[in-house]
């Protein structure tokens, strides 16, 4: 087939991007900047807030890949903008372009009533997908890790310089971390799978374990020894808002942290990986396996 990918130049677009070809199929990448292009794959130039690039995006392709999305907001770049509208946009020129299937990347914890606007962005572009009348799959992965993440990576970054690793809050939210690789295998394999069309996905690891336990194992497989510091939630959020207004107003760059980001990391983000792993054939890597794969205890400090 041929794929549009949005968002494929991103960590888990690069991934998916490398399952497409290793298993035959021609990625085409939709990119806001300009990006190297990789043996067999094709780049073109847009954005999924600006409907008037996409109708060459979309031309020629069988199937949609929607990653396209935003942790933190800059100027017009929010929850609303990229979410639900970015998300409109390209099913309305993947509809009049003759694309035929789509494959949304969502998160766990999407749902309508739920206490971030990101989930619930996130949830308002999943009913628009479920409305395009296209053959549709939904994937609401927990967090994602791999080489080149922006959470694991950041972690054992800090481990190497501070003594102390930030917790925002008692530590004791539950989660599911699942591997890249997993979720990429997911988006591909749905392609192939006729039966996964009108479903939702839930992707995550068999193993629940709480925010203090993550750490811990990222300390382990650096090899270091740190002391967890609990910032309590009130001091959080302060500082959460304040980086939301100094950041993008002073130095034009998202905030590290926000106040959503906050209200989820209070919550467990924990579902059944079981439906997933039947359909799709595969096994979660285990998040301790996973990690040493690309932090690796060789790179132990004091």
């Amino acid at each position: 087939m041929k794929v549009l990918v949005t968002g494929g130049s991103g960590f888990v677009g690069r991934e998916i991007v490398r399952q497409l070809l290793a298993a035959g199929h021609t990625p085409r990448v939709l990119a806001r900047g300009t990006h190297r292009r990789g043996a067999g794959v094709e780049m073109v130039r847009g954005s999924v807030l600006e409907p008037e690039t996409l109708t060459a995006a979309v031309a020629g392709c069988d199937t949609v890949i929607h990653l396209v999305g935003i942790i933190s907001e800059i100027g017009p770049q929010t929850y609303e903008q990229v979410h639900i509208e970015g998300t409109r946009n390209m099913l309305a020129a993947a509809t009049a372009g003759g694309v035929s299937r789509w494959i949304q990347m969502s998160a766990l914890g999407t749902r309508p009533d739920a206490v971030a606007r990101y989930h619930r962005s996130k949830w308002a572009a999943e009913e628009a997908v479920r409305a395009s009348g296209l053959a549709w799959t939904i994937f609401r992965p927990s967090l994602i890790y791999g080489p080149g993440d922006g959470f694991v990576n950041l972690f054992a970054q800090i481990s190497r310089w501070s003594p102390v690793l930030p917790v925002m809050g008692s530590g004791q939210s539950l989660l599911q971390p699942v591997a890249v690789e997993d979720v990429a295998h997911c988006f591909v394999a749905a392609l192939s799978q006729p039966s996964s069309a009108g479903r939702t996905y839930d992707l995550c690891g068999r193993e629940r374990l709480s925010f203090n336990a993550v750490l811990d194992e990222i300390l382990a497989a650096t090899g270091r020894r740190r002391l967890k510091l609990h910032v309590p939630m009130a001091l959080a959020r302060f500082q959460a808002a304040l980086l939301e207004w100094v950041l993008p107003t002073l130095l034009r760059q998202a905030p590290p942290l926000n106040r959503d980001q906050l209200l989820m990391l209070a919550e467990d983000n924990v579902a059944d990986p079981r439906p997933a792993a039947y359909d799709f054939g595969f096994e979660p890597v285990k998040f301790r396996e996973g990690i040493r794969r690309f932090l690796g205890a060789s790179s132990a400090s004091a």
